[in-house]
């Protein structure tokens, strides 16, 4: 190979490798400004392939501390008839900033038809 042709081969592969790095930082970016509505789908939908709950509401969806965000999510965990009698509980979970879920816990269990805390205290 000639010089000039091994020149431009790797002014080529200089480019290419420029042109690979432009679109990944641009992807990176793209990937990391999730939308709100892009994070509550991902929310419902890991929780609900990992437990085999659906959330039926959203009650608080917030930014955490850590650039992540925090939602608390109401779901039937037993239904019953009526349907005021379900047992629904909330479920707090948090989600990192490209809105994979990094962790759950139920918060409180309560009947549908009540309002309040359910406790005798």
């Amino acid at each position: 190979m000639t010089q000039s042709k091994k020149k431009t081969a790797e002014t080529a592969e200089t480019t290419k490798t420029a042109d690979t790095a432009e679109t990944s930082g641009a992807h990176e970016r793209q990937r990391s400004a999730v939308t709100a509505a892009q994070v509550l789908r991902a929310a419902h939908e890991q929780f609900a392939e990992l437990t085999g709950l659906l959330p039926e509401g959203i009650s608080r969806f917030e930014r955490s501390e850590g650039g992540g965000w925090e939602l608390e999510a109401e779901v039937v965990e037993l239904a019953r008839i009526p349907e005021t009698m379900s047992v629904m509980a909330l479920y707090e979970l948090s989600l990192d900033t490209d809105g994979l879920l990094t962790g759950y816990r139920r918060v409180r269990r309560y009947e549908r038809g009540r309002t309040g805390r359910t406790d005798s205290r």
